[in-house]
């Protein structure tokens, strides 16, 4: 499992930081406001009706996929590991998510620049955990692979 959290770590990383770029392409492009003052609606319904719409809706509909993976990686890392450091940064990654959430709503209905900088704040706040999440996650093996002579923290055992 060991290696295939750590991937899941790493993916979830990358998917972060791909949905900040995404995100910095809708506000560059002037998609933000395209379905209205309408969220999580567009529009008033389901779907985009114009190409920035998409924009809009496309990248809503990568940041939920993103907070799945953003829950699962969290789930992961108190599951399967010990190491404090990984499970606060994946927990406080999952914590600052809902607020993300409600910042990202507040940029649509309001769009003001104070809500725009608090959104694109918590996303790298929930980046930078998630970036030390996996970094620490890929230091951990070493302990595995320590010598029959040594602990896991390279000091000789007392064998």
């Amino acid at each position: 499992m060991g290696a295939r959290l750590r991937r899941l770590f790493a993916v979830t990383t990358a998917l972060t930081f791909a949905l900040i770029l995404l995100g910095v392409y809708t506000a560059s492009a002037g998609a933000g406001l395209s379905c209205g003052a309408d969220w999580p609606f567009c529009a008033g319904g389901l779907l985009w009706e114009t190409v920035p719409g998409f924009i809009e809706w496309f990248h809503r509909l990568v940041a939920m996929i993103t907070g799945f993976f953003i829950l699962g990686t969290t789930w992961g890392a108190w599951k399967y590991y010990d190491s404090t450091r990984i499970r606060a940064a994946a927990t406080l990654a999952l914590v600052v998510l809902p607020v993300q959430i409600l910042l990202g709503g507040g940029t649509v209905l309001f769009y003001g620049v104070w809500v725009q900088v608090a959104h694109h704040a918590a996303a790298l706040v929930i980046f930078a955990a998630l970036l030390a999440a996996t970094l620490w996650a890929y230091e951990e093996p070493r302990a595995e692979t320590a010598s029959a002579t040594e602990t896991a923290d390279g000091y000789p055992s007392d064998d």
